[in-house]
């Protein structure tokens, strides 16, 4: 296993490059889409996938390519309690993956000539906006826990871009994502109001992943760790 600085440089870098993909291609696709609000979430949703893919594949062996504090307290929670400081190293990933997320935000903004530091107006609420992200993120852990060995990247991926469309949320299913598009007034943005709502409903669809997982049985799956 690398050593625990090189760790989380690559879940502060993976995490940042995610957002700043994720927001950086919003600004790109509503500034070319026209008023065309379908092109351009599906030109936000490849440019997400595809970065989400190639994150995970180039920083996963160093990391394990979490990204997200949800899924590294669904790993903490599996790895042998006989592991010395795994709830600090936990700790420190949620740290570096939220540091991460602001700073992909802001050079997302930096990049299209935009102020660095906004804070969103995008109100998004409700329960039907909830229950998405409880089962965005549900299905996320799911797929994470379940993946074959080998094939979570490309599985976590396309879940993702799916979710993107199935859900009235589009899928944030991350508490770190939450935070950056928290700070970008931009076409993947969140009204800091909005936020609390959805992180509570990740962590319980989460939780509800977690659930799912063990109901299905006994599993060799070679998850993101």
């Amino acid at each position: 296993m690398p050593p625990l600085g090189q760790r989380l440089f690559a879940e502060f870098l993976g995490t940042g490059a995610l957002l700043c993909a994720v927001i950086g291609s919003g600004i790109m696709a509503e500034r070319l889409a026209g008023g065309n609000m379908a092109i351009a979430l599906l030109s936000n949703t490849l440019a997400t996938v595809f970065a989400l893919y190639v994150l995970i594949e180039v920083l996963g062996p160093v990391s394990g390519a979490h990204f997200n504090p949800l899924v590294t307290l669904v790993v903490w929670s599996k790895t042998p309690s006989t592991l010395e400081g795994r709830s600090q190293a936990a700790l420190f990933f949620i740290a570096v993956q939220l540091l991460g997320a602001v700073a992909g935000a802001w050079l997302a903004h930096a990049m299209f000539d935009l102020s660095v530091l906004q804070s969103s107006a995008k109100l998004r609420g409700g329960w039907g906006q909830w229950l998405a992200e409880a089962v965005a993120t549900a299905g996320l852990v799911l797929v994470i826990l379940r993946a074959p060995p080998g094939k979570a990247a490309g599985l976590v991926a396309c879940y993702i871009g799916a979710a993107y469309w199935f859900t009235a949320s589009t899928s944030f299913a991350n508490p770190a994502a939450v935070l950056g598009r928290m700070l970008s007034n931009s076409f993947a943005g969140i009204a800091p109001a909005s936020a609390a709502g959805f992180i509570m409903a990740e962590a319980v669809g989460a939780a509800a992943g977690v659930w799912l997982s063990r109901w299905l049985g006994p599993t060799s799956a070679g998850s993101v760790t």
